[in-house]
Parts: C-alpha cells; structure tokens; sequence
C-alpha cells in the first residue's frame, strides 16, 4: 500500500482527534474561549464553526477512499502531479490539526503562518484536481470534501489575521473598520478569483463545495456582526451580506456559462483519470 495514502488517512484522523482534545482543554483554553478575547469585525457566529464537522467527516471520507486504492494518474507528466497533490494533502491536512494546538497555546504569530500555510496547501491541491475534471464518484470523494477544507480556510484566515492584529495591537482596536476594509477586499479577491479557476468549462457540481463553505461563512459573518455592538459591526454585517450576493450570483453566472459552452460533455480530454493502481 503506499506510504502517502496512509499518510493521508493519518493526517485526516489527526484533526478530529486533536479537535477532540482541543475541545476539552488539553492544549489550554479552548479556540472559541481564545477568540472570544479578541473580538473583531471579522468572527462569524459559533453556529458557523459546526462547519468543522462536516469537513472532518467529508476528509475522512475522502482519505478512506484514497487508502482503498483510488489515485490521481497524470496523463502526461507520469506520477509528479499525483504525488505533489498527495503530499499538498498532507500538509494542509497536518497544518489544520497544528493549529488547533498552537492557536490555545496563545501562539499567535506561529497560528497565523499555520494557518495561511495551510490555505496555500489545500487551494493548491484543490486547483490540481480541478484542473484534472474528473468523473463521477472520484469528483465527489475528492474535489468536494477538499473544496469546503479550503473554502472555510479561505475565510478563516482572515479572520485569524484580523484576531492577530487585535490580540498584537498593530492597529487601533477601538476603530477596526479602516483595516477591515482592507482585509474584506483582500478576501473577496482571493475567494472571487478561487472560484472562478475551479469553474473551468469541463468542472462538475462538487466545484460548488469551495464556494458552498465561503457561503456559509459570510453569512456566519453576517448573523454575528448585526447583532454586535461593536463600531463598524453594522457596515461589516452590510459587506459579508453584499459578498453572499456577489459569489452566489458569480457562482451561478460561472454554471450557466459553463452549460452553454457545453459543460463535462466539452469532449476535453482531463489532465488526471482515477483508477485502482
């Protein structure tokens, strides 16, 4: 069996396991009680983290039929795209379970490099099985579950940056608004931009996952900042909400354009198939 499939399935046992313990203080104050602390324009509402759960499941899911045998085959370039994403897998799957850790040790500058370094890994890895189209069961086992992983990160990240910020006082804390601004417009690029490659003309339903997590984020976003009494929560609340409409209605655009064009029945030929070694 090979070593970066068990990798894989270890990596993503490692996050629920360190979740678990992380949830009952072995690491020190929970992530919630940590952020709690320092509050920002940014943190979504607790229901939104129940996300992690369903990530959890779905990349385990995902290791499991990785470790039955399932692998990415390159067409062209023999095993170097397929080991590279294996091991981008890894990483990031390690890197979400460090973070966990770190973030309760109160570890700031160490959980913002994690968690960004994650992000770079799993988007990474996302790309090159979009870029491969594949079919059927191996797009749903594989795209989707790492298309949440990285969909949720996409926002996690600034919203860790922006705890950073606060819990470092590099920025005023009383007024965030003027550099939120900044980080929502850094976030709605990365997250536009990462939607749009992963809706290639040959790209199947589970693309819909990246941008499924981010929605599910925003409107996390939006039910914390309206009810909060922070100034600027009110116009944050306002940009998550404008941000829902504008990936919904790109989101949508992005399908449509792709079934007229002919969608997976382009008759392109994908850069990876799947198949049992």
């Amino acid at each position: 069996m090979p070593m970066l499939q068990i990798l894989v399935m270890l990596a993503a046992l490692s996050m629920p396991l360190v979740a678990w313990a992380s949830q009952r203080g072995l690491f020190g104050p929970d992530n919630g009680t940590v952020s709690d602390r320092f509050p920002t324009l940014l943190v979504a509402d607790g229901y939104a983290f129940s996300i992690w759960g369903v990530i959890f499941l779905l990349d385990f899911v995902f290791a499991l039929w990785m470790l039955r045998g399932h692998r990415q085959v390159p067409d062209r370039e023999g095993h170097r795209e397929s080991h590279r994403c294996h091991w981008l897998v890894v990483i990031g799957f390690a890197l979400t379970a460090s973070w966990m850790i770190v973030f309760s040790q109160q570890w700031f500058w160490l959980a913002l490099a994690v968690i960004w370094l994650a992000l770079i890994c799993l988007l990474w890895a996302l790309m090159l099985l979009a870029h491969a189209a594949p079919r059927g069961a191996s797009a749903w086992f594989a795209v989707l579950p790492l298309g949440l992983h990285a969909g949720w990160l996409s926002l996690a990240a600034f919203l860790n940056t922006a705890q950073v910020i606060v819990a470092e006082q590099l920025l005023p804390t009383a007024d965030q608004l003027p550099w939120t601004l900044v980080l929502w417009a850094l976030a709605a690029l990365l997250v536009l931009v990462a939607n749009a490659r992963l809706h290639r003309p040959d790209a199947g339903l589970p693309a819909l996952g990246y941008a499924a997590a981010v929605l599910w984020g925003l409107i996390g976003v939006y039910v914390k900042q309206s009810h909060a009494a922070m100034e600027g929560a009110g116009a944050s609340a306002g940009i998550a909400a404008a941000l829902v409409v504008v990936l919904a209605g790109q989101t949508l655009w992005l399908r449509i354009r792709n079934r007229r064009s002919g969608g997976s029945g382009s008759g392109r030929t994908p850069a990876m198939s799947y198949r049992r070694p």
